[in-house]
């Protein structure tokens, strides 16, 4: 092998490197992005995947499962909150969010609530769950997004 050989081979190696770095690294960002209502085709993806998955307790319009939805069932668990602005969906930040929803009833909710949500995370990918969170906050007022917005900025991270 001459020289040239060599060094266009290096190149090639070289450049398989970073794109596979940047490949890689592209979907690890996507699934740690969080929500984005900016992203028109994230959002139109999130309103299927939560009309097939979450609409059937939190309601076709995000007005949760029953009007009064902080009052709890006969066996002690509370109904499927609304995800609109009336709930309190938007008072958590995305991580606490996306956490709830791949997993279950977060432990930051204490022992005392007690939920039937399922833990999604082996239904949806991340980057779906994700999805689902931005198709939720697109429904919201502006006004209740930039409030989101804020409790983002304040909140500690995981």
């Amino acid at each position: 092998m001459n020289v040239r050989n060599i060094l266009i081979a290096a190149i090639a190696v070289l450049v398989a490197g970073i794109g596979g770095f940047w490949w890689y690294a592209g979907i690890h960002d996507a699934a740690a992005s969080g929500i984005d209502i900016s992203d028109t085709r994230l959002v139109q993806k999130g309103s299927a995947l939560y009309a097939a998955n979450c609409a059937a307790c939190h309601g076709s319009a995000l007005e949760g499962q029953t009007p009064n939805w902080r009052a709890r069932f006969p066996d002690g668990s509370f109904p499927a909150p609304p995800h609109n602005e009336t709930g309190h969906t938007w008072h958590h930040p995305d991580w606490q969010l996306f956490d709830v929803t791949k997993n279950g009833r977060p432990e930051f909710a204490g022992r005392e609530l007690q939920s039937k949500m399922p833990a999604f995370g082996e239904k949806l990918s991340d980057n779906d769950i994700w999805a689902v969170l931005s198709y939720i906050k697109s429904r919201w007022p502006k006004q209740v997004q930039r409030r989101h917005d804020i409790i983002n900025e304040r909140a500690p991270k995981p």
